[in-house]
């Protein structure tokens, strides 16, 4: 489950937000505290998390301290599923 997680938002994070279909974000880069992702495609990203896996992200979870990396992300979703 964690491996699909990671993989789908990865790929969405690579093709959607960054527009580098082929880019490979590695589990613990930092997504938020780098500038990869900034506010407004945080919330994308969010909506793409919940309409794919059918999970509630809070509002005060969207920060770096709980959704940073991609392992941190596919954590969070893991323990809602």
């Amino acid at each position: 489950m964690k491996d699909e997680i990671i993989q789908k938002t990865g790929a969405y994070i690579a093709a959607t937000i960054l527009k580098q279909p082929n880019r490979v974000i590695k589990t613990d880069q930092p997504l938020i505290s780098s500038g990869l992702i900034d506010s407004f495609s945080l919330v994308d990203l969010a909506l793409f998390v919940e309409d794919t896996f059918n999970v509630h992200l809070d509002d005060s979870e969207l920060n770096k301290d709980v959704f940073d990396t991609l392992d941190q992300l596919a954590d969070l979703v893991a323990s809602r599923a």
